[in-house]
């Protein structure tokens, strides 16, 4: 996009006055937010209509990405870069003495995801954008999304998340395109005049989708497509007219918040209902739009890709075969065809628990619709196989057992692809956990490592890099990702190295700033910044780490000579309400943290620091400041991990067990430029075979482990009396479920690696360097040209605005 500076703040000032009846001199940063958004919409709205009428006109194939999350995180910023205007933006802002950075903040972040998932989704629809593919987003428009994460005395406490408080300024309301979806009431089959079976629904409660849309703007290329989240409305009808307001509410309530509480049998209802409700209004509101390009129902899939993001979606394969069954009158070896056709379903998880079941009676109650769809799936799948000579194969894979529905088994046998998001992680599902499959249906299963949009990681979270690099290299880089390896040619170059010193000195010093008047803790930039961000999870270990820094505050203790870099060790995490174990994990950091930050005896050598409400905003601030990126998950556990990849595409270098991208990270770098250590994938299974691990025999024959576990229970670390009993009961008592203890002295042993390594600033400045220019080949650009070739089958777009 064209905009010179003087018309773009000819348009922003007449923009201020359409929408405040006010100049400039007088605005807020909150309204100078809302006119320049509103303007920004204006600038590619063309664009919008004119990509949405390409593919109508032209009948181009769509993939339709079905996720229960999307966390875009601030979206102004990726908007004007998309544009092609953020400089101009940010010099005209200067000019008119607005700051621009300060209307930044002014914006929320989309509250609509937990962590990984939804991130990724949010960097798939990037790149599908910028890709030129034509792709559409589909989800729930949380109100309140996960929750705000406050420390009180250290402990997690969970405060409502008000991003939509003030709007949010990039969507747009369809009312016209709102659906109906049933819940509930009595289903039953009754012969038609044309001897056809359709359900009958007594009793159903309806309740409305409304979508609101916003544009997924592609990278300088002028294609916009469309994250489409549904929210909840109560219909105008007799149903609902004399309900109380507590009723009303409690429906209304469907779409508030991400993630209800699943730890109470009404908690595990609302979840349910929110994925049928945003399945079933997406694929009501697919079909619809399908009928306009006036092809017939039985060449859906030549036109339609429907993605399943995780479990969560896997009720589009039942919906689909409702819609095609009851409403388009299909048969159903018909419909059967074209589902598994249309279908493609991403897994991201080994973790049982993780992969969703839902008691029979609940679906039957909720869903009896679904539930009959489901149960005849099952029928069906059972008798296809039954020449098989392994029943008890057909037995294990079948989709309702247990009194239970297993939703993985109902997205792997209703679509024609199934990935992993690592090599690692789609070779355990091939041959582990997903192993029954993996001999049905041999062909259906890929691996797609998982990517992130480097535009956000490194050209709007890392100003300073990016600078260096077009300076270096080029702006090639900057469309083409793979073009950031030619930094490989500098990495002996002494201007570049040093450059690149100079640049992480510049964002730590950022988050240094940031940490002091957040967290009232000084920090130095000059310090090594050792950082684990990620969802607070068992499997992902952040005890592990916790115990190392107790070894280091030990040893300082008993050696205040000790030669060591100072270190700051950084976390940001959140953890699910329900998840005690998790939310006791928190405590003891925190704790911690408080015991070393104020013990003057080891002379501020080593600091602890968690953020709090770790979200995209902050990672935009962290990453670009890391000097270490801790990816110490059990082997075999992490499906892929995408914090490795940001921190890794800003010279971070990463210490890692050999898990989920960990393995692909190492095979790019080398493995002179990286940390690795740990249980690898083999042996982790090999001890679940023996079961004779004893993680009380590695206690007793360590001695500093004893020393740092015991202080968990005898007073060391203060104000953990019952969170430390538990963090040491998990470990001794019920033998260390993610082996932590087996890793500890290997973990040890690597961070004086690090620490030593560090120390050779030189040499440090090269490694992070090869990580840098490495890092290219995990843009999730090219990992959705391989979604897009090898699964949806879908084809890149040339739109010429206003033709």
């Amino acid at each position: 996009m064209k905009i010179t500076k003087e018309q773009f703040k000819k348009d922003f000032r007449k923009r201020l006055r359409e929408k405040f009846a006010i100049e400039l001199e007088d605005s807020s940063e909150t309204e100078q937010l809302v006119a320049l958004g509103a303007l920004v919409q204006a600038y590619y709205s063309d664009a919008w209509t004119d990509t949405w009428k390409e593919y109508l006109t032209n009948k181009k194939k769509q993939v339709y990405y079905f996720s229960i999350e999307f966390l875009p995180g601030k979206m102004l910023k990726s908007n004007l870069l998309n544009l092609g205007i953020l400089t101009t933006v940010q010099e005209s802002f200067k000019e008119l003495g607005i700051n621009f950075s300060a209307v930044c903040k002014a914006e929320p972040d989309m509250a609509l995801g937990n962590g990984g998932l939804g991130r990724l989704a949010s960097c798939f629809m990037d790149s599908i954008a910028s890709c030129g593919l034509p792709g559409n987003g589909n989800g729930i428009r949380y109100d309140y999304g996960l929750f705000k994460q406050k420390f009180v005395d250290g402990y997690q406490v969970e405060l409502p998340d008000e991003w939509l408080k003030g709007g949010n300024i990039w969507e747009v309301r369809k009312e016209s395109k709102a659906v109906n979806v049933l819940f509930g009431g009595n289903v039953y089959l009754r012969e038609n005049h044309r001897g056809q079976l359709k359900p009958v629904y007594e009793n159903p409660r309806i309740l409305r989708a409304v979508p609101y849309d916003t544009g997924m703007l592609g990278y300088e290329n002028d294609v916009v497509n469309t994250l489409r989240l549904w929210s909840v409305e109560i219909p105008a009808s007799e149903e609902y007219k004399y309900q109380s307001i507590e009723e009303r509410r409690k429906l209304e309530d469907l779409t508030a918040v991400l993630y209800p509480d699943d730890s109470s049998e009404q908690g595990r209802v609302v979840r349910l209902t929110q994925e049928y409700f945003f399945v079933s209004a997406g694929m009501q509101s697919i079909v619809r739009y399908y009928k306009k390009i006036g092809v017939p129902m039985e060449e859906l899939y030549e036109h339609i890709a429907i993605h399943i993001n995780d479990t969560h979606p896997a009720l589009c394969v039942a919906e689909l075969m409702r819609i095609l069954l009851d409403d388009e009158d299909l048969s159903w070896e018909r419909a059967w065809d074209i589902t598994v056709k249309v279908m493609s379903y991403t897994n991201h998880t080994i973790m049982a628990e993780a992969l969703e079941k839902w008691p029979v009676h609940m679906m039957q109650e909720l869903l009896p619709r679904m539930y009959q769809i489901i149960q005849e799936i099952d029928r069906r799948f059972l008798e296809e196989m039954a020449h098989l000579a392994d029943q008890d194969l057909i037995e294990r894979t079948r989709i309702i057992k247990d009194n239970q529905v297993h939703m993985a088994h109902l997205a792997i046998i209703g679509s024609h692809s199934t990935n992993g998001v690592a090599k690692l992680h789609s070779d355990l599902l091939r041959t582990v956990v997903l192993k029954d499959f993996s001999t049905l249906y041999p062909e259906r299963f890929n691996n797609k490592t998982n990517g992130i949009a480097q535009r956000r990681w490194l050209q709007l979270s890392n100003e300073p890099l990016s600078h260096l690099l077009d300076k270096t290299i080029g702006c090639s880089w900057r469309k083409n990702p793979e073009d950031i390896h030619l930094l490989m040619n500098y990495q002996n170059d002494e201007a570049v190295l040093t450059g690149l010193g100079e640049v992480k000195w510049e964002n730590k010093k950022r988050l240094a700033d940031y940490i002091l008047k957040t967290n009232g803790v000084a920090v130095s930039p000059d310090a090594i910044f050792d950082v684990q961000i990620k969802r607070l999870h068992a499997y992902k270990r952040q005890l592990l780490n916790l115990l190392n820094i107790l070894t280091i505050y030990f040893e300082l203790k008993d050696n205040p000579k000790k030669v060591m870099e100072p270190r700051v060790f950084i976390f940001g995490a959140k953890a699910a309400p329900s998840y005690t174990y998790a939310k006791t994990i928190i405590k003891c950091i925190n704790e911690v943290a408080n015991m070393i930050n104020n013990d003057e005896s080891i002379n501020h050598r080593i600091k602890v620091v968690f953020l709090e409400n770790y979200n995209v905003s902050l990672a935009e601030m962290i990453i670009p400041a890391a000097d270490v990126s801790e990816q110490i998950s059990l082997a075999s556990k992490e499906a892929s991990g995408t914090s490795n990849m940001k921190l890794m595409l800003n010279g971070a270098v990463t210490v890692a067990t050999l898990d989920g991208a960990n393995i692909e990270i190492r095979d790019a770098v080398g493995n002179d430029n990286i940390f690795i250590f740990g249980l690898r994938e083999d042996e982790v299974y090999r001890y679940y075979e023996s079961k004779d691990y004893s993680a009380i025999k590695t206690y007793e024959q360590n001695p500093m482990l004893q020393r740092v576990l015991n202080a968990f229970i005898d007073g060391t670390i203060p104000n953990i009396y019952r969170e430390g009993q538990e963090v040491f009961d998990s470990l001794i008592k019920y033998n260390d479920e993610y082996f932590v203890l087996r890793d500890y002295d290997a973990y040890v042993e690597t961070q004086r690696k690090v620490d030593a390594t560090y120390r050779d600033t030189s040499r440090w400045q090269k490694m992070s360097l090869i990580n840098i220019a490495n890092a290219g080949r995990f843009s999730s650009d090219l990992t959705v040209e391989r979604y897009a070739e090898d699964i949806w089958k879908i084809d890149s777009s040339k739109i010429i605005v206003g033709k």
